[in-house]
């Protein structure tokens, strides 16, 4: 009897193993890769649909990864349908097209949202999307006034999720190998680092109220910004420039990246004073309403100091390179930019250098490159516990303070001392912009 069980038990596992074998070959490679390791699977939405979001597909595409895009979403019509052309080469999946982030934060079953959207959107949709338990990639500038980083550090906190900031260049291997020998004296004493950047951008074109263009939903683009009328080609780019209702300006745009790695670089949190000289000088009768040219210092204890050389209109490369950092020791320097680094003593000479050309973009609108695909790998291996991230936003609003502390200083033409344990500012009228005004219904909550 005990055998015939046992003959029994075997043929029953037989039988089952041939047809689950028999079901798997009729179906598609498609079906059965969502059985492989769905338990893993990564479902995300991308919000932005401008020049940020293909920066990301190399990682989202990757086998390993193990993610499955749902949406594509964008306030303008024409950008959903393209960026639906080129995902659709990329990737196989089905994926939704929306317009309102909304819909797609309420959606229970999206773990993490991408977000590349104008400046004024970032750190709202990325607490709205945190509250709703979605991991976030935030990117730069991670909020548009420093209340709003303090508020994305509340929510992260509370929510408990994983929220990595776009400064891509966190990811580098070089910037990680060099940053590492700096803290542990390879040009002495750090006392000093110089960021910089340097474009050539033109004649941007002069405000007039105009019809929003057909497809745009001009309402969800303001979302938190106070309403107020559409003037032609706002939405394309230029309201980097057209006041303080949607951009951070340069430095919000670009001096991001450069100034965290001179942080990171010289081991500080927030600096004891800045000061800034700044002015628009090029195309004086153009549209363009910020600075186009600043120069900003920031002093920290331990006598070291931050430097910001920014030229968004003078194509002139001062320190050879179109973007980078020049970190200061007593025993050498080191210049650092995406390439990666080279390594000087007191003479000048050229000690050491890791240099990979191209690995990611430099000055060109959009940028991407293998730094923007392991910073999003990172992003994904976070969710999963596999390694913590590379730009954490407690670390990625510390940084970003830097270049709203410099736009703050330009605003009201004053410098100004800060507090270097809590970032306040010891000024008054500075601390009047130290939020903003948001449309009724859309101010994010304190927690």
């Amino acid at each position: 009897m005990s055998s015939r069980r046992n003959f029994i038990k075997k043929a029953a596992v037989g039988s089952a193993g041939i047809a689950l074998t028999s079901n798997l070959n009729a179906m598609s490679a498609k079906s059965y890769s969502k059985i492989i390791g769905s338990n893993d699977r990564i479902h995300i939405a991308i919000q932005g649909l401008g020049r940020r979001y293909q920066a990301y597909l190399g990682a989202i595409a990757a086998k390993d990864s193990n993610v499955e895009l749902h949406y594509l979403c964008d306030v303008m019509k024409s950008q959903r349908d393209k960026a639906s052309e080129v995902v659709s080469k990329v990737l196989k999946n089905k994926f939704k097209l929306e317009n309102d982030i909304r819909k797609i934060i309420d959606d229970k079953d999206i773990d993490a949202i991408f977000m590349a959207t104008p400046d004024h959107w970032h750190a709202p949709g990325a607490c709205m999307a945190m509250q709703a338990g979605k991991h976030v990639y935030l990117e730069k500038p991670c909020s548009h006034n420093p209340k709003e980083g303090e508020l994305l550090v509340a929510y992260q906190q509370k929510y408990n999720k994983m929220v990595q900031m776009g400064n891509q260049q966190r990811s580098s291997l070089q910037s990680q190998e060099i940053i590492n020998d700096i803290h542990n004296g390879i040009i002495g004493d750090v006392f000093e680092a110089t960021a910089f950047y340097t474009s050539s951008r033109g004649r941007v074109p002069n405000q007039e109220k105009a019809n929003p263009p057909e497809g745009l939903d001009w309402e969800l683009f303001q979302g938190p910004a106070p309403r107020r009328d559409y003037t032609h080609d706002t939405w394309n780019y230029n309201w980097h420039w057209y006041g303080w209702d949607y951009g951070t300006a340069e430095m919000g745009n670009n001096a991001t990246h450069e100034l965290d790695i001179a942080r990171w670089a010289l081991d500080v949190k927030y600096p004891e004073s800045v000061s800034v000289n700044a002015g628009k000088f090029h195309y004086k009768d153009d549209g363009w309403e910020m600075y186009d040219t600043m120069e900003a210092q920031f002093k920290f204890s331990g006598n070291r100091t931050i430097k910001w050389d920014g030229q968004s209109r003078n194509g002139y490369r001062k320190f050879g390179a179109g973007r980078g950092t020049i970190i200061y020791g007593s025993k050498g320097c080191v210049f650092i930019d995406r390439d990666g680094y080279k390594l000087y003593n007191n003479k000048g000479e050229v000690t050491k250098e890791n240099i990979v050309k191209g690995i990611e973009s430099g000055n060109s609108l959009g940028g991407g490159g293998k730094l923007s695909t392991f910073h999003t790998l990172n992003f994904f291996d976070a969710i999963r516990g596999k390694a913590p991230l590379t730009s954490p936003i407690e670390q990625g609003v510390i940084s970003q303070m830097l270049t709203h502390y410099a736009n703050i200083s330009s605003r009201i033409d004053n410098g100004f001392e800060v507090d270097e344990t809590t970032g306040r500012i010891y000024n008054r009228e500075a601390m009047k912009l130290w939020s903003r005004t948001y449309e009724p219904g859309w101010e994010i909550k304190s927690i």
